[in-house]
């Protein structure tokens, strides 16, 4: 191979790694990024340069196909990579209110894709609401109270000890919608919150808005089974999990009754593990 037709590929190779960077664009609506895509598929010297591109810049290729294009998460030491504790400091400097981001995030993930074969189906699309998502949490804090007043711990611990109150009591103090006279959602209430969280997701590539209903309806992406299937492995959402309240839906605040099973201690750091592909 001679150098301009190695210095060709390499900025073949570099540019099909930005469009991966750009979550947003499917290589359907973009001949270039189609065509980048088709090499990597078919050129095996091709596709191990731009893992190399990938790799230098602090990425990990999830998947190179045409429904995902060519879908990147940011390791934890990349330039590219946005923590959810980064995520939540930009949002708000109340540390409740940080953990209450990431536990959006978290409940987000559980209720689009609640069972294992959801997240290893490619064809399986996720369905959540803004109201459906809050449900599906103020339930699990209902059970996880159930359960402490069962076994006889402190339901109630002073109000100027914050650092007493197990997480999920954080999320059941606070208001759904807030305190105005029309009940309109604040900021800083449960759905506000996840409301800003969803938004992110979507400005991210991961959902899709479909409507307004519930609080605003969404729909997951490719690239958000892709990035849920990454961090599965968390201890919090298979514990949110098997609390056994969410059921397979159409994202509204359906849900299904505790079935006594255990799980779920929410901590501080409940959320789950989140890279983003790019900068938000």
């Amino acid at each position: 191979m001679t150098d301009y037709a190695l210095d060709a590929d390499t900025a073949g190779a570099a540019r099909l790694v930005s469009f991966g960077l750009h979550p947003k664009l499917l290589p359907a609506r973009d001949a270039e990024y189609g065509e980048l895509l088709r090499r990597y598929r078919e050129e095996p010297a091709f596709a191990r340069l731009a893992d190399a591109v990938a790799t230098g810049l602090g990425l990990v290729v999830l998947e190179v196909s045409a429904r995902a294009g060519m879908a990147v998460a940011a390791a934890e030491d990349s330039v590219f990579a946005v923590r959810m504790g980064d995520y939540a400091r930009r949002a708000t400097a109340d540390s409740a209110d940080r953990f209450l981001h990431g536990l959006a995030h978290l409940a987000v993930a559980a209720m689009a894709f609640p069972r294992p074969a959801d997240l290893a189906d490619d064809g399986y699309i996720g369905r959540i609401s803004v109201n459906g998502v809050d449900a599906f949490v103020r339930q699990a804090c209902r059970r996880l109270e159930e359960r402490a007043q069962e076994q006889g711990e402190n339901t109630d611990p002073a109000s100027d000890s914050p650092g007493l109150e197990a997480s999920w009591r954080v999320y059941a103090r606070r208001s759904a919608t807030g305190a105005t006279k029309d009940a309109r959602r604040l900021a800083g209430s449960t759905t506000g919150i996840i409301a800003k969280a969803v938004a992110f997701l979507a400005d991210s590539g991961f959902l899709q808005r479909t409507g307004d209903d519930s609080g605003g309806t969404y729909r997951t992406t490719a690239r958000y089974q892709l990035q849920v299937r990454d961090t599965a492995g968390s201890a919090a959402m298979a514990e949110l999990l098997e609390l056994g309240i969410v059921p397979v839906s159409d994202g509204s605040a359906s849900l299904l009754p505790p079935d006594g099973t255990d799980g779920l201690e929410l901590a501080a750091d409940a959320g789950l593990p989140f890279h983003e592909s790019g900068g938000a």
